[in-house]
């Protein structure tokens, strides 16, 4: 079944009326705790303020001066732990819901091609940008906007990264995608696609084509095994290759039976962070017959945010709290269930499973630093970067940023960091050029 069109309580828009009412609610505070929230410092207040006076052109002015995806960011960040999590209104129950009011002016402004950029020439430097998930268009974006030449290298057929293949349509609606990563292109960015660095062309052939700089952006594209006997069962899939299959096959590029879910499937995710929440409610939406998620902690400690931990439960998603895998358990090579020590149960158990889908945790895969010299990383694979120049690898013009740096985070939090790299390279740029001089 392919539910293009499905949307859930967290992004049904508002409409015209309904965004200036909510606006009005905001009370403007002279310490605004929903702009310290925010990761990035987004001027909520203001936005708001100017969005109350119906001055919708002014409100988006206001945004993009931080953020280059705000119709990404106002659907799919944790908003109850950030802005709206700092609203003072929030201590009576009903913080202003900035998220859906960032949400309607990024796509009031896309329908009424409100605001554009005066962009200066792309004479400061050339750079390349490896990635199209949040770091990367980030990256590229602020950029271009500062008069760099910017070309991002992206190994799948369109940009987005993450955000078109690891999102699921329910949550993100791809269109949407399509429309951040059409306006930063327009900001004068370059987009190369189906082009994998590090086996079409390396770090140190990008340098050697004249580009000042080169910032790595690629996330976290290698997801973790859980080690326990029978992983090699057939039926055992990681949740990032479900769900960009699935993605995939919602974009008519795949046939349904290439998608490792079937109908009528019983499947258990193991583990509880977003992505688990995604695959679970994804699984559900593509025909499973039964969902369930395996998780070895308690509820007050599952690493998903709460709005996708309800979607899952009003979906219809089942839990099993306290329970350790411990052996994937198969007949003639296929897979029929897992065995898990339950903590509640006091013992061990075998739950049922046509299909386990594995959701806990990824990191950065070696292509890229394999193929070039000089670039350390630690003991867990991710890249060292320096504080001077802020985001500089070991080796000397690359720089690094976003989860293939730290911990897989938010998409919010990838960007703040990214915008923090964009500093550091713009002042590694200009002073090498005026080193050349």
């Amino acid at each position: 079944m392919n539910n293009t069109n499905e949307s859930n309580n967290s992004i049904v828009p508002f409409t015209i009326e309904e965004a200036i009412n909510e606006s009005k609610r905001c009370l403007n505070c002279k310490k605004p705790s929903c702009k310290t929230g925010c990761p990035i410092e987004n001027d909520i207040p203001d936005f708001i303020n100017q969005l109350s006076k119906g001055n919708f052109g002014e409100a988006r002015s206001i945004i993009s001066a931080k953020s280059n995806l705000p119709a990404v960011c106002g659907r799919v960040c944790p908003h109850e732990k950030q802005c709206e999590g700092h609203c003072i209104l929030g201590k009576k129950g009903a913080p202003i819901k900035i998220g859906k009011l960032e949400q309607f002016i990024a796509d009031f402004d896309a329908e009424m091609k409100l605001t554009r950029e005066n962009l200066p020439q792309k004479t400061r430097g050339n750079v390349a940008v490896i990635g199209s998930g949040p770091a990367g268009l980030t990256v590229a974006g602020d950029l271009a906007i500062q008069g760099f030449n910017v070309v991002v290298y992206e190994a799948e057929p369109e940009p987005g990264g993450i955000l078109l293949y690891g999102i699921p349509e329910f949550r993100l609606p791809k269109d949407v995608v399509r429309r951040e990563t059409k306006r930063i292109s327009e900001l004068g960015v370059n987009f190369i696609t189906s082009c994998m660095v590090g086996q079409d062309i390396t770090i140190d052939q990008m340098l050697e084509r004249g580009y000042d700089a080169v910032f790595i952006g690629t996330g976290t594209a290698l997801a973790k095994d859980l080690d326990i006997p029978g992983k090699n069962l057939s039926g055992i899939v990681q949740s990032n290759y479900f769900l960009r299959m699935v993605a995939l096959y919602n974009d008519s590029k795949l046939n349904r039976n290439e998608v490792p879910v079937n109908e009528g499937d019983n499947v258990l995710v193991i583990g509880a962070g977003n992505v688990a929440m995604d695959a679970s409610r994804t699984a559900l939406r593509i025909g499973a017959k039964n969902v369930t998620v395996v998780y070895r902690g308690e509820i007050d400690t599952i690493s998903a945010s709460k709005i996708e931990y309800d979607g899952a439960v009003e979906d219809g998603v089942k839990f099993i709290w306290n329970s350790t895998p411990t052996a994937y358990i198969g007949d003639n090579g296929k897979l029929v269930g897992l065995k898990v020590d339950n903590a509640n149960a006091g013992s061990e158990i075998i739950i049922p499973a046509d299909k386990i889908l594995i959701a806990i945790g990824s990191k950065p895969a070696r292509r890229i630093i394999s193929t070039t010299q000089g670039i350390d990383v630690n003991e867990a694979g991710y890249v060292i970067t320096k504080t001077r120049p802020y985001g500089m690898t070991t080796l000397k013009g690359v720089f690094a940023g976003g989860d293939v740096v730290h911990q897989p985070a938010t998409v919010v939090l990838a960007m703040k960091e990214a915008k923090k790299v964009v500093a550091g390279i713009a002042a590694y740029v200009d002073a090498k050029k005026l080193l050349d001089l």
